[in-house]
């Protein structure tokens, strides 16, 4: 891993594949576009040695003057993964692409991921954070923060504000990043300001990232989001966009066990159905605790009928009344929990929540939107829908309110996603509280 000092006159430097690489802090604003990895050439050697009881600096050796690089500290070191006995048996690295990456969601989940919490202890890492003009200075920060911390599955680190530079070979794209919603803005101009920002990401994730990439959208309104960044990829398999519901699902099973009085690990098969919005369907009816069906532990059915579902809806509201934050840090647990649910395999018998294109699926909702159903997983990244859940005409009324919500939405962003003039005729505001 390395942090080199680039001299302002060089052009596009890029940095080793197995360095750990930021812009140094003395390189102007305008030129953070050549954030991109440096090709490995024979000109350039970056070595250490450390004699017993004195430490030194990293010296470099090279044979071509006009690629001088200055650098400094512990990340000066090459390393060869295979050389070492300790990481002779880690996997290959991959290339892991955050939108939003300076903001307190990613600050969370990016440590997580630079531990091996989420991908494992025996898988390195290459994070590539991508921010904006206003945040390169907080991506700085980041990116010294995940310095000082040491961990030895992070090999690389790159930041920038060019996505098309950014999402290069990106395996997985965790896609953060989005513009709030402020006082007086219409849930319509929301939809529009942010899917222009996601179209545009679908675009460079088409044109540079691989061609298998696992595509996470957490941005509200996440499942539009999703929809216009899978269409603006014709390349890369629209299976492979998934729009975050899975704290919605967490936060159900919180509910589930207070009302029965167990802890949470007893509650299984949790489905969140639809948008995530207050349109949004928490699934009692297919909801187990302790292998028991719900309404047979829960007896208080009213409570489910009414109140579970509110209390799913207003959680992240409740939160920010008590201290005056957004629920960050379990939004990241439940990006981290994504992830798992689809490189870890499926618990026999249960299944996960993840908003993912409907085309195909088997309970009759509309396709050509994303919306947000139950899925299983053989571990490979890949999910197959389940096919084993039964309905009610309780449930079946809340999907169809919840898929007319998301077509509209699909209506509205027409323009973003090649599907003609967009006309907006959405219901009344269904922004999460907690979320405005």
């Amino acid at each position: 891993m390395a942090v080199t000092h680039f001299n302002p006159t060089c052009s596009k430097p890029r940095l080793h594949s197995s360095q750990l690489s930021f812009l140094s802090r003395t390189l102007p604003i305008h030129r953070h576009c050549s954030f991109a990895p440096l090709h490995r050439t024979q000109h350039a050697r970056i070595s250490c040695s450390v004699a017993p009881n004195e430490v030194q600096v990293p010296a470099v050796t090279t044979l071509d003057p006009k690629g001088k690089a200055e650098c400094y500290g512990v990340f000066c070191l090459t390393y060869d993964l295979r050389a070492e006995e300790e990481t002779r048996s880690w996997k290959k690295l991959i290339n892991i692409a955050v939108s939003g990456a300076a903001g307190m969601i990613a600050n969370h989940l990016l440590f997580k991921i630079a531990s091996g919490e989420v991908f494992g202890p025996d898988q390195p890492v290459a994070l590539k954070l991508l921010g904006s003009e206003r945040s390169i200075q907080a991506l700085e920060g980041v990116a010294m923060e995940l310095e000082d911390s040491l961990f030895p599955l992070l090999r690389e680190v790159s930041i920038g504000i060019d996505p098309y530079e950014v999402f290069q070979d990106a395996e997985w794209a965790l896609l953060i990043g989005a513009k709030p919603r402020g006082p007086g803005m219409e849930r319509a101009d929301l939809l529009d300001i942010n899917g222009q920002i996601y179209a545009a990401q679908g675009r460079a994730l088409n044109a540079v990232a691989s061609r298998n990439v696992k595509v996470i959208v957490v941005g509200n309104p996440c499942n539009t989001n999703a929809l216009i960044c899978l269409k603006n990829a014709p390349n890369i398999p629209a299976k492979n966009f998934h729009a975050l519901t899975r704290l919605d699902e967490n936060r159900a099973k919180c509910q589930l066990a207070l009302k029965a009085g167990v802890f949470y690990d007893k509650v299984s098969n949790v489905t969140i159905w639809g948008n995530h919005s207050t349109t949004q369907v928490p699934d009692f009816l297919n909801a187990k605790i302790d292998g028991l069906p719900v309404k047979e532990v829960v007896k208080d059915h009213r409570w489910l009928e009414e109140e579970f579902t509110e209390k799913v809806q207003k959680r992240g509201g409740a939160l920010i009344q008590k201290w005056g934050r957004s629920s960050a840090a379990s939004t990241s647990v439940s990006i981290v929990d994504a992830i798992r649910s689809l490189v870890t395999p499926t618990p026999e018998g249960d299944w996960f929540s993840s908003g993912v294109y409907s085309n195909g699926n088997p309970y009759g909702i509309a396709e050509g939107i994303v919306f947000s159903m139950p899925c299983r997983s053989k571990g490979d990244g890949d999910y197959e829908l389940v096919k084993d859940v039964i309905f009610d005409d309780y449930l079946r009324q809340r999907i169809k309110k919840t898929e007319a919500e998301l077509l509209a939405e699909k209506r509205c962003v027409a323009h973003l996603t090649g599907e003609g003039i967009a006309v907006c005729d959405l219901p009344g505001d269904t922004m999460l509280p907690g979320e405005m």
